[in-house]
């Protein structure tokens, strides 16, 4: 079981950037991970998605814009989000799988293993 810490939410305005941090611990050898955000009344949806070797997938909302990043000997996970816009206004969510089809993964929040608690992401005009 992995268990997952976000942090580095906070509120920015649109254009600007942020960067969110996910602390794992307990045991995450052989997991992707991932970041997972949930606008306001919508269903959670995929944002970024990165390997066991690093090879990373972006949901197209995000492209060009968000950098997702990993460092394996601290067990931690990134979000640098940059040209924010009011659209990304949501929770954002850390979340860790083990085995199956990692490129799908971003599309399919529901093979999500394990989930943080959260951090809240808020993009104003």
């Amino acid at each position: 079981q992995v268990q997952l810490v976000e942090s580095g939410g906070d509120s920015v305005q649109a254009g600007g950037s942020l960067k969110l941090t996910c602390a794992a611990s307990g045991y995450t050898s052989g997991y992707y991970m991932g970041w997972f955000r949930q606008p306001p009344g919508k269903e959670r949806e995929g944002v970024a998605t990165i390997s066991i070797g690093g090879s990373t997938n972006y949901a197209d909302s995000v492209k060009g814009r968000f950098t997702i990043s990993r460092d394996v000997t601290t067990n931690t996970l990134y979000l640098q989000m940059n040209s924010l816009k009011l659209e990304d206004t949501a929770m954002y969510y850390c979340a860790a799988k083990r085995g199956g089809d990692f490129m799908t993964w971003v599309l399919n929040p529901r093979e999500t293993q394990s989930w943080g608690q959260g951090t809240q992401v808020t993009v104003s005009s």
